[in-house]
């Protein structure tokens, strides 16, 4: 058990402290802080600059608000669909990601003033002559964003125009289907749209601009309305100032972008994001790993224990881990519990508590076989020289089963890494959500997606060899 202690106390502190940073944060401070949840892959509203910062016409807003009301704000970029299911089950107290004000949110949320008049328009790839009314677009596929007034809108015509709708939960995938033929054209709001276009991201606009609705800053039905309140007379007195005006100016009449966006610009400007993101990712992989294997030892051993419920249990515990995908166990824990339960959790806790118990099922099935290729005879001459059941499983068949089991835990090592990049549907900050977020700004998929994939095969790759290492090892008999 000295093995496991201080692995065990390093992912027990890492817990707590995921607890306690922000009561600690929060208490050094007189002023109100606010977690507000945010999509920053919607530009030019929201969205990350090469420096890590995160900025937009929504969060100038929000940000200029909050100095003016006197509050904080802690920005959760989540996405937008995660977003709302945070500020439902009360993970956040806000919202403000381009959210229309509609009746039917109304019935859940609490809105603000109308911050934003937006509209909705159709664009095709760059070049396409082919499609320029609604009409055209009979028997085709039409792309659009979840909960966007391109999506209502889309949705509303799609029948008169006899075309279908393909649905994506963020703007750059929509956009890339687009370019690629996938789809013939999109629907989008107008300022996101005409906003991608003057910076270079492939689409063309062909309709003129049909109204639309407006933005509000949002928080659940009946709390914290004093936070409504202070938003709605921040922006009163940035609009009488002219602030908010010059906000509006600096991303809607923004220039096109001089950034360098091929491979090596990409990687110059985007290293530290990167770097972050992957740093992320290998915390996630190895503190969950520890307790994974931890866990794995204990439910494996109960899968191959004589005593039925033992036995059961184990079963029970690697049977839902197993037999549900890993994205609705990072739903479950992150909105899902908290939500029942009325408490709050951080993401990288709920991440955590995802994958270790996720690699815990597949653990506790690596030990019960690694268990259950030992020799029988193993146990039973050991029993025949007196040596208790529980002595004799951890000096003798233990021993020889570990030794067996050292590449299918470096294997499971490889799948858990991978299986990280899921966590970003919470806002989680890993390797694969930083590509979305860089994409976001400078919409470079192909060459972004490139270099994240190079850091995961780079990564991966050297596990790979470890692992292949350990197996010639022990095949030759100097493991």
């Amino acid at each position: 058990m000295r093995k496991f202690r201080q692995p065990l106390m390093i992912a027990l502190m890492t817990l707590l402290l995921s607890f306690i940073a922000p009561l600690a944060q929060a208490a050094t401070t007189d002023e109100k802080t606010y977690q507000i949840a945010t999509d920053i892959t919607f530009a030019p509203f929201e969205f990350q600059e090469t420096n890590g910062e995160y900025v937009g016409i929504d969060i100038d807003l929000l940000n200029a608000i909050a100095e003016d009301q006197g509050f904080k704000v802690e920005i959760k970029p989540l996405g937008f669909n995660a977003a709302v299911q945070a500020l439902e089950s009360k993970q956040v107290d806000g919202v403000i990601a381009g959210m229309s004000i509609t009746d039917e949110r109304k019935n859940k949320f609490d809105f603000s003033d109308p911050y934003f008049d937006s509209g909705v328009v159709m664009a095709v790839k760059e070049g396409n002559d082919e499609i320029k009314e609604y009409k055209d677009l009979k028997g085709k596929k039409v792309a659009v964003k979840t909960g966007t007034e391109g999506a209502s809108f889309a949705t509303s015509i799609k029948d008169k125009y006899g075309f279908k709708i393909v649905t994506f939960d963020d703007s750059a995938n929509m956009y890339d289907d687009v370019k690629t033929g996938n789809s013939t054209a999109v629907f989008d709001d107008y300022p996101v749209l005409a906003y991608g276009a003057n910076q270079g991201n492939g689409l063309e606009l062909v309709t003129e601009k049909e109204s639309g609705g407006s933005y509000g800053f949002a928080v659940s039905k009946g709390q914290n309305p004093e936070l409504i309140q202070q938003f709605n007379e921040g922006l009163s007195n940035l609009k009488e100032s002219g602030e908010y005006d010059k906000i509006l100016d600096t991303y809607l009449s923004a220039p096109k972008s001089d950034e360098d966006k091929g491979v090596i610009g990409l990687i110059k400007s985007s290293y530290p994001s990167l770097l972050k993101g992957l740093g992320m990712t290998l915390m996630l992989t190895v503190v969950s790993l520890i307790i994974a294997s931890i866990l794995g030892i204990v439910f494996g051993l109960c899968r191959v224990a004589k005593n039925k419920a033992l036995n059961m249990l184990g079963s029970i515990y690697v049977d839902i881990f197993r037999g549900t995908p890993l994205i609705v166990q990072a739903f479950f824990f992150y909105f899902g519990v908290p939500a029942a339960l009325d408490f709050r959790i951080s993401a990288i806790t709920a991440g955590l508590l995802t994958l270790s118990l996720n690699a815990g099922a597949y653990m506790a099935e690596i030990v019960r076989g690694g268990i259950e290729s030992v020799d029988k005879g193993q146990m039973e001459a050991a029993r025949s020289l007196g040596l208790p059941y529980k002595k004799a499983m951890a000096k003798v068949v233990l021993p020889q089963a570990i030794t067996l089991m050292i590449p299918s835990f470096i294997n499971q090592f490889i799948i858990t890494l991978k299986d990280t990049s899921i966590l970003s549907i919470i806002g989680i900050n890993e390797l694969t959500q930083s590509g979305k977020i860089i994409i976001a700004r400078n919409l470079e998929s192909f060459n972004m997606w490139l270099i994240v994939g190079l850091m995961y095969f780079i990564i991966i790759m050297i596990l790979t060899k470890v692992s292949q290492r350990l197996e010639r090892r022990i095949q030759n008999g100097k493991a």
